[in-house]
């Protein structure tokens, strides 16, 4: 077997990165259009005789149950891509979505809604641990943030295009059944050419040799199996990582507010059209991008310490912005909550995009990256349960101005978690990366020389 040169080396990295920023995007085309098409079930729900602050809470507890099941299956999705690979994750998982988005479209009751919703979600879990996995044996520890970063772009740019996309199906006159198929077709033809091109590792190009170049920091025989247990005991006794998980809690219940609720709030509060509605939320995403990109370069320049420090900029900034959008009487206008919401999103998921992707491989490596990454996102999402049906209440007996000041109290504690995690990261030092190692004889015996991050 022929060695592979290094410019064929980075076209296979540049392809397997297409193919995954491309494939994990198609998920949002059935994730995004629950919160897209929830003004039109809203209206289809209050015509069939429900009340219309019922209707939009039991669509709201259909989105937090749905995040629940999501997080649920993040605490399996982790270790399964650590075992079985993260390509039987991702394909999987866009397998299940398309099936569930179809079986979706065919109900108009609240309760086949939460049944089938939670089923779209729990399936969906296993894509991002197997994208994960699938970096982490494509690229080296040098380049985590910079490759994370991009992929990343996959949940932001892919959710801003499948809002507009969606909101043009709009103009033309779709209803939200339509919507729901046309994610699930669209979807579908991505899925098949992943099946094509995508592959799980370079030594699995077929006919050349590109692997050898990332490092194995878990564990130093790549053909044993890492016991995930060992992985999940060593990771639960580490004061860094358990900072890491309040913060996903935090930063994803707000993340996931946005998700949701964005179109409702700018038909509700702000006055825009169900079809400009979506498409402005769709700001939220693309501006986060661009602070994913920048952020994922700066923390490969300014290390490991570096990501806590953007961190916890961030949050206080989003903090502010969200105290803004509370206080403030923006007197009929459309512009400033618009902008204030894109600030947002810039100052939010930049820093929000190291949690489940540069920081679990930092802590995981090649060999326990998803496994970390499935902790930190699936605790995370216990928080973003929250940003259903309990942002719903809120909404309501509150108001916006109400909810965002709440909002705003959550990205503040954020950042406290945050600067916590700057200083443990401080303490530790040239110790062994970002936390103190604890005794673990599981993982000594398991990783040989080798240091877990």
């Amino acid at each position: 077997m022929r060695r592979a040169s290094t410019s064929q080396i980075r076209s296979r990295r540049a392809l397997t990165v297409a193919l995954l920023v491309v494939g994990y995007s198609g998920y949002y085309l059935c994730r995004s259009n629950l919160s897209v098409a929830m003004p039109m079930i809203t209206d289809e729900l209050t015509a069939s005789g429900i009340d219309p602050a019922a209707a939009k809470a039991s669509l709201g507890l259909v989105a937090s149950i749905g995040v629940f099941a999501y997080a649920l299956g993040k605490f399996f999705s982790g270790p399964l891509a650590d075992r079985a690979g993260g390509r039987r994750n991702f394909l999987g998982g866009i397998a299940g979505a398309v099936g569930f988005t179809l079986l979706f479209a065919l109900g108009g009751s609240p309760s086949w809604f939460l049944a089938v919703w939670c089923g779209n979600r729990l399936v969906q879990s296993l894509g991002w641990a197997g994208m994960v996995k699938i970096i982490a044996r494509w690229f080296p520890p040098s380049s985590y943030g910079t490759a994370m970063a991009v992929v990343s772009l996959s949940y932001l740019f892919g959710d801003a295009v499948a809002r507009s996309f969606l909101g043009i199906l709009i103009d033309l006159g779709l209803g939200w059944r339509g919507l729901f198929v046309a994610s699930a077709g669209v979807l579908a033809l991505i899925g098949l050419v992943c099946v094509v091109f995508l592959r799980e590792s370079p030594d699995t190009v077929e006919g050349e040799d590109v692997g050898g170049q990332v490092e194995q920091p878990l564990g130093s025989n790549e053909a044993e199996p890492v016991p995930s247990e060992g992985v999940v005991g060593y990771l639960l006794r580490s004061p860094a990582f358990l900072i890491v998980c309040g913060l996903s809690l935090g930063v994803t219940l707000l993340r996931e507010t946005f998700n949701t609720w964005t179109p409702t709030y700018f038909v509700e509060a702000v006055g825009l059209s169900k079809a400009a509605a979506a498409r402005a939320s769709g700001l939220f995403p693309l501006a986060g991008g661009a602070s994913v990109l920048l952020a994922g370069l700066a923390s490969d320049r300014l290390g490991r310490p570096g990501r806590g420090a953007i961190l916890l900029v961030g949050l206080a900034l989003a903090g502010g912005a969200l105290a803004a959008l509370g206080l403030v009487d923006f007197r009929g206008s459309t512009l400033v909550p618009v902008a204030l919401v894109t600030a947002i999103a810039f100052f939010l998921l930049g820093p929000y995009s190291y949690l489940a992707g540069a920081i679990a491989l930092d802590f995981g490596g090649r060999k326990g990256g998803a496994t970390a990454s499935g902790l930190i996102d699936g605790i995370g999402d216990l928080g973003g349960v929250l940003a259903g049906r309990g942002m719903a209440d809120l909404a309501s007996s509150r108001g916006w101005s109400g909810a965002f000041l709440v909002l705003a109290g959550v990205a503040w504690c954020s950042s406290l978690a945050a600067a916590a995690l700057v200083m443990a990261q401080r303490g530790t030092a040239g110790r062994s990366g970002l936390s103190a190692r604890p005794s673990d004889p599981t993982l000594t015996a398991m990783e040989g020389k080798e240091q877990l991050v």
